[in-house]
C-alpha cells in the first residue's frame, strides 16, 4: 500500500506538471550547509549533503529522482509479495526496507545520465534569458515566506520562475510583479508588486 501510494502521488504530480499547473522543479530539494552552526551540527549537515549527492539529489530535481524510486519500489513490492505468497502486513513491512534501499540504488543508476543534462539546462536557462528587471505574471500565490510561481514572457519565450516577494506584500494569481533579484540561498527570484498604470 505504501509503495502504491507513493506511485500514485508521483503520477498525480506529473499530471499537474503536464497540465501546466506546476513546474517540475516546484518540489525541488534545497539542502545547504550553515556557516554559523555548531561543529557537531555542521558535521551532520555535511554527512547529509554527501548522502544526497551520492544519490544525485540536488543535481537532478527531487521529483525526477522520486519517480525513479517509486516505480521499482512498487514493482518489487508487488513481485516479492506475490512470489512469497505473503498476506501479512508485518512481513510486508519487513520487505519494505530492503526494497526501499534497492530502489534508491536503482534510482541512482538511472538518474546518473541526467546529471549532466540538467546541469546543461540550468546553464542555458541562466545564460539565455535573464528575467531580472522584467515584468512577470503570478501563477501561484507568493509572499515573503511562501514560495510561488510566476511567468515571464520575453522575445516570444516563456520562462517559469520560482518566486518570493521581497517585501511584506502578498501577491495572488494574476497579479503583475517586477523581478528585482535572485536569491541564491532560496534558489528563487525576488519580486515586488508592479502597477504599469
Amino acid at each position: 500500500m505504501l509503495a502504491t501510494g507513493l506511485l500514485i502521488f508521483v503520477l498525480l504530480y506529473w499530471l499537474t506538471v503536464i497540465l501546466g499547473l506546476l513546474d517540475f522543479k516546484t518540489l525541488d530539494l534545497h539542502v545547504e550547509g550553515g556557516h554559523d552552526v555548531p561543529h557537531d551540527a555542521a558535521l551532520s549537515v555535511s554527512w547529509l549533503n554527501h548522502a544526497l549527492a551520492f544519490f544525485n539529489l540536488g543535481r537532478v530535481p527531487l521529483m525526477v529522482f522520486l519517480s525513479f524510486v517509486a516505480l521499482p519500489l512498487w514493482a518489487g513490492s508487488i513481485l516479492l509479495n506475490y512470489y512469497a505468497h505473503n498476506t501479512s502486513w508485518l512481513l510486508g513491512l519487513a520487505f519494505l526496507l530492503p526494497l526501499l534501499v534497492g530502489s534508491l540504488l536503482v534510482a541512482k543508476v538511472l538518474t546518473t545520465p541526467f546529471v549532466r543534462l540538467f546541469a546543461t539546462l540550468e546553464q542555458d536557462q541562466a545564460g539565455a534569458t535573464n528575467p531580472i528587471g522584467k515584468v512577470c505574471t503570478v501563477l501561484l500565490p507568493a509572499s515573503q515566506h511562501h514560495l510561488g510561481q510566476a511567468v515571464v514572457r520575453t522575445n516570444g519565450d516563456t520562462l517559469m520562475l520560482n518566486v518570493k516577494v521581497a517585501s511584506d506584500a502578498e501577491l495572488l494569481k494574476g497579479d503583475t510583479a517586477l523581478v528585482i533579484d535572485y536569491s541564491a540561498t532560496g534558489r528563487c527570484y525576488l519580486i515586488e508588486p508592479y502597477d504599469s498604470h
